[in-house]
């Protein structure tokens, strides 16, 4: 793809989400999610290869399904209320629908199955905009609309996909759906604490964009799309082979990297109001995670692959990508616990 029909599909995608999050009427918020869908379905399709296009039409449905669920409860709103005021959505059928059109937006379970076919037959950067940038706009709404959203359903959305998110991931072998799973499993710790105490979702939303933005800028300059692939990362950077280990395990949760602390933050939030069962969901359901992880650590760190070539490291080139950003996003995404009280005042 040229450069300049790259970065105008960018600016598109970058408007798209930006009408959605300051619009306070819901056909600009729809029009703004339209922008952001048809900006996106270029860049996915950019291999020109049949799981590319195949990806991009599912994405593309499943958005537009979203999209129109979204306009249909807007609408039906506005009929008995006379408002389109976003944060006016008060009758109970439109805030249920709506609740299930930012959850298949989201990829939240048990709407979540198109999320790790589409990374699977993308590349490793369209793949990072679709679990870190396309998250922005679905959760501004919920932002917006959280009074008038049932607690009761996003605590069981938020639950059914830390419980998805996790089984689903174990037995993957490509980075790319151990990522999606990874998402989903995140994006349900956000949704039970949404209606709870929404500055630690949008904590929560910050730390899990920086440690993904992180990890997926390792695979992208070492390439790495498979397991096995992970075992012969430490020949391309030994470095960088120690750095995304360290991501991991903050993925993973793990005290006392960054990881933890939107966890601990949730949990104390849900045993505060009494939700013990929720939060034990959570617990159980972030062990499972937390297998995979390990698994993805073990082999980065620890393995390495049987290969039959004499030399024990591999051409360095020049990477394409500047490493100065990892930098930055490795310290934040690994040392930021002991900032938790100046980030929640």
């Amino acid at each position: 793809m040229s450069p300049m029909i790259l970065s105008i599909l960018m600016m598109s995608l970058a408007t798209g989400t930006i009408i959605t999050m300051t619009s306070y009427h819901w056909l600009l918020a729809w029009v703004g999610l339209e922008i952001n869908t048809l900006s996106i379905l270029p860049i996915i399709s950019t291999s020109h290869t049949p799981w590319s296009t195949e990806a991009a039409t599912k994405y593309f449905l499943v958005q537009a399904a979203a999209s129109a669920m979204i306009l249909f409860s807007s609408t039906a709103n506005a009929w008995q209320t006379g408002s389109w005021d976003i944060t006016n959505l008060t009758t109970t059928p439109s805030c249920t629908t709506l609740t299930f059109a930012l959850a298949m937006k989201l990829g939240l379970a048990p709407v979540h199955f198109w999320l790790p076919e589409v990374l699977q037959g993308t590349t490793l950067a369209s793949a990072l905009i679709i679990t870190t940038w396309q998250k922005l706009a679905p959760m501004a709404l919920i932002f917006l609309t959280i009074n008038n959203l049932s607690t009761t359903i996003l605590i069981t959305l938020g639950m059914t996909s830390a419980i998805a998110g996790g089984w689903g991931g174990l037995n993957q072998t490509q980075t790319r759906k151990v990522m999606a799973f990874s998402s989903i499993a995140h994006l349900g710790w956000m949704t039970a604490i949404s209606p709870i105490m929404m500055n630690i979702m949008i904590f929560n939303l910050m730390v899990y964009l920086m440690m993904t933005t992180a990890l997926f800028y390792t695979l992208i300059l070492s390439n790495t799309k498979t397991l096995q692939d992970t075992t012969m990362t430490w020949t391309v950077s030994p470095m960088m082979t120690t750095m995304m280990m360290i991501l991991i395990l903050s993925l993973g949760g793990l005290p006392p990297l960054t990881g933890f602390t939107p966890k601990w933050l949730i949990l104390e939030g849900l045993i505060t109001q009494n939700l013990i069962f929720p939060a034990t969901i959570l617990v159980v359901a972030s062990l499972l995670s937390l297998f995979f992880y390990l698994r993805l650590a073990y082999t980065t760190a620890l393995t390495l692959s049987p290969n039959t070539l004499q030399t024990k490291l591999k051409w360095r080139f020049k990477p394409t990508l500047p490493s100065s950003p990892l930098a930055t996003l490795f310290t934040l995404s690994a040392f930021l616990l002991p900032m938790t009280p100046i980030a929640l005042l």
